[in-house]
């Protein structure tokens, strides 16, 4: 149909001009005749200087007796056709039919030209349709109808909370006098909370295949407009046709795009997004109540807010989409993995705790991957090694196989590395390591991977002391292999860690005696690319810098000593790492005790790291030799 039309409307547009063109070709024709006066006319008729002459209204073609043409305009009312019979002359009449219509059609036809042509492109540049150049108040909001690819409950995972406060208000229109003979009333609007890729627009899309009622569904930007007033119409026109078909559910995806906090931008009051959300505003709850529509919106912005979006009435329900804990991380896992054919060695419980911090989209990539990896080798099926490949990948990036390194490069890489796993292995409040590798990954010429048991809530104030150690000991391990003029511009990340944590301890946790237990994130210039809220004294910044610095120093002291007491584990785990290139957790402790690796080729990385060695999966907790420039 919108083909047809297209095709329609460049029809008529091409006759439009074929019109205009011909018109203004006669008229070119006409004035390309040499124009003469009408008494010189007269003169030569006289003369006997003309053979013919074409009478066309108040206008005269002239042919000359030497075959010339002229043209000429005779005075209105005046008879010339018998002077020119009387002469001789060949006179031919031609017939005058609308002529009053031609020349208007002439004025006016190229405004309806260019009007015309306006439309079509206004038509274009608002989507067509409702949105068009005569729709720009319409809503954007479409009714959303699954028949293929229908989401449920069942497909949503790992957030169990979220989804038991979605399914009540499901309920809730399924069967509202199970409420409402107690007195309940159903819920406004559900506001989802959370970081991106936990899930929200896949709740909503749950509610729309569970609710078994109509859905709407509309992005917050497709309420703001370069006109002012057109969002606060088109918010209009959405509750309008939500009205008819109550009860419904309307979910804005993004809503702060619309739903920012009044008054601290440029405008004022009378910008468009802040009279569209004053109409958005109204029609939640106002003096017309809206009785069967549900608002339901997504953001990852909650801080920005108005707080007038926020209160009870309008959003009546602030539901929290986290991150998955490591149970709902296997079930997210078991969801997808239904997708792709799993071998039989595949343990998404040992996976799922290897991926602490992941959010929904992350761990659905974590599974494609590891379909893609199984899928370049020609495998039938989807094997644990595919998956640890491919959580590698995700986390640490692509290894840089093809990186040319000198035999010193690599040696001073792995002497750094081993000094990160002993150091971390020593000390028991550190991360379980789960691996240590000397392969280029993303922007490190080698790294190692340390990883919690469990997922971490908290941080104490001794775990951080020996976080601090293990994060240092890279340097340490350079400046005992090869003295202080012999380290290089590998601890540069390790040094950016130990800061960022050091500060945090002293800023923001109270873990310095000295500074006490103010949060100075914030007033402190620089501190996460803030330059104050509030101003403090040179003195307490120089306090500040030395507490930091005195805890950076106090973790390389400690990495040091631990390298120097196990000189021979640490030498022994270098020489390990410049032989095999890759170690698991378990195949480093059989190497620190001088043990010979499992297999019957000696392959380095064929031990899956037993459960205890990886425990998560997440950032690197040290390492990372920075490529050289």
């Amino acid at each position: 149909m919108g083909n047809a039309r297209n095709l329609a409307f460049w029809v008529v547009l091409f006759l439009m001009i074929l019109a205009l063109f011909n018109l203004f070709s006669d008229g070119a024709t006409a004035m390309n005749s040499r124009q003469i006066s009408y008494s010189d006319f007269i003169q030569r008729v006289d003369n006997d200087q003309v053979s013919a002459v074409t009478i066309d209204g108040e206008e005269l073609g002239i042919t000359g007796t030497d075959g010339n043409q002229y043209s000429t305009v005779r005075p209105q009312g005046e008879d010339i056709a018998d002077r020119l019979i009387a002469k001789n002359v060949d006179v031919k009449v031609v017939r005058q039919q609308q002529s009053g219509f031609m020349a208007l059609l002439g004025v006016w036809l190229p405004f309806i030209l260019l009007i015309g042509v306006w439309i079509f492109f206004m038509n274009r540049m608002q989507g067509g349709g409702k949105g068009g150049a005569m729709g720009f108040g319409k809503s954007r909001a479409k009714l959303l109808t699954e028949k293929h690819g229908r989401v449920t409950f069942d497909d949503v995972a790992g957030i169990d909370e979220a989804k038991e406060e979605l399914e009540e208000i499901v309920e809730f229109l399924r069967n509202p006098q199970k409420f409402s003979r107690l007195g309940g009333k159903i819920p406004k609007g559900a506001l989802l909370v959370g970081p991106p890729g936990t899930g929200k627009t896949l709740l909503a899309r749950a509610i729309a295949g569970e609710a078994g009622v109509p859905f709407f569904t509309i992005s917050g930007s497709d309420f703001v407009e370069m006109f002012v007033g057109v969002g606060a119409s088109r918010v209009r026109d959405m509750f309008e046709q939500a009205k008819k078909s109550a009860p419904c559910i309307v979910f804005i995806d993004e809503i702060d795009a619309v739903g920012r906090a009044r008054g601290v931008g440029i405008g004022g009051g009378n910008d468009e997004r802040e009279q569209t959300l004053n109409q958005l505003l109204v029609e939640m709850d106002g003096f017309e109540a809206n009785e069967g529509i549900i608002i339901v919106a997504a953001t990852n912005r909650r801080d920005v807010l108005d707080p007038a979006l926020l209160r009870p009435g309008r959003f009546d329900r602030q539901i929290h989409v986290p991150n998955p804990d490591i149970k709902g991380r296997e079930k997210i896992l078991s969801v997808h993995a239904r997708k792709v054919p799993v071998g039989p060695d595949v343990d998404l419980r040992i996976i799922a705790r290897g991926t602490p911090g992941f959010s929904g989209a992350d761990l659905m990539n974590l599974v494609n991957e590891a379909a893609l990896m199984a899928a370049r080798i020609g495998r039938r099926f989807v094997s644990m090694e595919d998956f640890e490949n491919a959580k590698d990948k995700v986390m640490l990036g692509v290894e840089r196989r093809s990186m040319v390194l000198t035999p010193e490069q690599k040696e001073k890489t792995a002497y750094h590395e081993a000094g990160h796993a002993v150091v971390g292995l020593s000390l028991p409040k550190c991360d379980p390591v789960y691996k240590a590798t000397i392969i280029p990954r993303g922007g490190a010429l080698g790294m190692v991977v340390s990883l919690p048991e469990m997922d971490r809530l908290n941080f104490h104030k001794d775990e951080a002391k020996q976080k601090l150690a293990m994060t240092m000991a890279g340097k340490a391990a350079e400046i005992i292999k090869y003295g202080e003029e012999g380290v290089s511009n590998g601890p540069a990340g390790d040094i950016q860690q130990a800061s960022q944590l050091a500060r945090a301890m002293v800023m923001r946790w109270g873990m310095s005696d000295k500074v006490g237990n103010i949060d100075y994130a914030e007033a402190h210039e620089g501190y996460n690319g803030s330059t104050g809220g509030f101003s403090i004294s040179a003195a307490t910044k120089e306090l500040i810098e030395q507490e930091v610095r005195d805890l950076i120093e106090e973790g390389y002291v400690e990495a040091r000593r631990i390298l120097i007491e196990k000189e021979a584990e640490f030498e022994r785990l270098a020489k390990g790492l410049l032989e095999y290139e890759t170690l698991t957790g378990e195949e480093i402790g059989k190497v620190l005790r001088g043990e010979p690796l499992g297999g019957d080729d000696d392959t380095p990385g064929s031990l899956i790291p037993s459960v205890t060695a990886i425990p998560k999966a997440g950032k690197p907790a040290a390492g990372g030799d920075p490529a050289p420039a």
